[in-house]
């Protein structure tokens, strides 16, 4: 099954760690549907890129976010929880990706509105094998909510 978005998607990656994000951007962008997939590395600057704000206003808005939870200046709970209560940005799937198994976590991002919450593995290959999956996933059987104008 084919995703049947009429455009490629935009996807915003949020993490601290610039090895996790430049692997997962490489992944993501290596996979056979095309898109662009931006990146930031603390919580308050995925807030303002997700409202186009200051060194942001011409940003894309994202169909897809892909989470961190450890972040620097906000962190991922933060960062889930105003993205949920904007009206402008609740719609916008939500993918936790963290080295935590705490229930405790997993649960409050749930409570939080996350659509999904998925393990950062340890190891390089379990890595690349993850992203690759949430790539299928997200970019050949989910379907995302239209865009809002704005």
């Amino acid at each position: 099954m084919k995703n049947q978005n009429m455009s490629p998607a935009e996807v915003l990656l949020v993490d601290d760690n610039p090895a996790d994000l430049d692997l997962a951007r490489d992944l993501l962008i290596a996979n056979e549907h095309p898109r662009q997939v931006s990146a930031v590395t603390d919580g308050e600057d995925a807030v303002a890129f997700l409202r186009r704000e200051g060194r942001f206003t011409s940003a894309q808005r994202p169909d897809l976010i892909i989470l961190d939870l450890n972040l620097p200046r906000k962190n991922g709970w933060q960062v889930l929880e105003e993205v949920k209560a904007d009206p402008k940005l609740r719609s916008t799937p939500v993918v936790i990706f963290s080295t935590s198994e705490a229930p405790r976590d997993i649960g409050n991002c749930y409570r939080l509105g996350a659509n999904s919450y998925v393990r950062k593995p340890g190891n390089l290959q379990d890595f690349m094998a993850v992203i690759q999956s949430i790539g299928q996933f997200w970019f050949q059987n989910a379907c995302f909510p239209r865009r809002e104008e704005q």
